[in-house]
This record gives structure tokens, sequence and C-alpha cells, in this order.
């Protein structure tokens, strides 16, 4: 079975319970955008540093770019950082990996540009599944 990684805002956990069902039969999900617990500033480089680690580990990577504060196909700058980790593996460290994202992000989104170029080259594509 394939190893996964769901990376986007860990502040909607309805829409990320709604991926993780979606995927949990098809991969192993290696990990997951989730709420920091206790103290934020003590727990936040071991859970990012385990999340990075899974995302050397994993064979597809899939940003969850849900539609967030009225912008349709919402990439925050965690995420496009995330989705450009995986890049560099892809490309740099030849590594065999697949990079999804859920939807194409709107015009307004600051990492437009280099998505939609990602997209042209073949780097990255668009899931075509509803979920």
């Amino acid at each position: 079975m394939k190893k996964l990684v769901l990376s986007g805002s860990a502040k909607n956990q309805a829409e990320v319970n709604r991926f993780l069902q979606h995927f949990k039969d098809k991969y192993e999900i290696l990990d997951y955008p989730k709420v920091i617990d206790g103290d934020f500033m003590k727990n936040y480089n071991k859970v990012h540093t385990n999340f990075y680690k899974s995302i050397e580990n994993a064979d597809v990577f899939f940003l969850m770019n849900f539609d967030k504060n009225g912008v349709k196909g919402y990439v925050g700058s965690a995420g496009f950082g995330e989705l450009s980790i995986a890049l560099f593996l892809k490309l740099i460290a030849k590594k065999e990996i697949e990079i999804l994202i859920y939807q194409m992000p709107d015009k307004s989104v600051a990492s437009y540009d280099e998505i939609e170029l990602w997209l042209k080259l073949g780097y990255i594509k668009i899931y075509d599944k509803k979920i």
C-alpha cells in the first residue's frame, strides 16, 4: 500500500477528517494536519519535524487546499512550504513522489503563479476525484 501525507490547514478538522475518510482505505496515511495539543511553543518543533520526515517517507503528497475565508482553493504559507518540500524531494533528491493538490487555487492566492507553472511542467497534478 502506498504511503500518503496530507497537508493543509489544521484549523478545520472537519475538512481534514473528510479527507482522512476518503483516503483511509486507499493509502497508509503517515501524517496529516493536527491541532497541536498542550504547550504550543514547546510542541511545535517536534510536530513539524515529524511531519517533514513523513513527507520524506511518503509515496504521495496531497495538499488539501479546500476553500477558506472565502478564497477558492486556499493555499497558506505553511501549505506552500510543505508543497515545496515535496517538490524539492522530487526534483533534487530524485524521490519518486506523486504530488497532488485538491483544486486549482484562486488567482488571489499568493502562490498561484508557481502552482500554475508547476502544473504546466507536470511536477504536480490536480486530484481528479471528488471528495
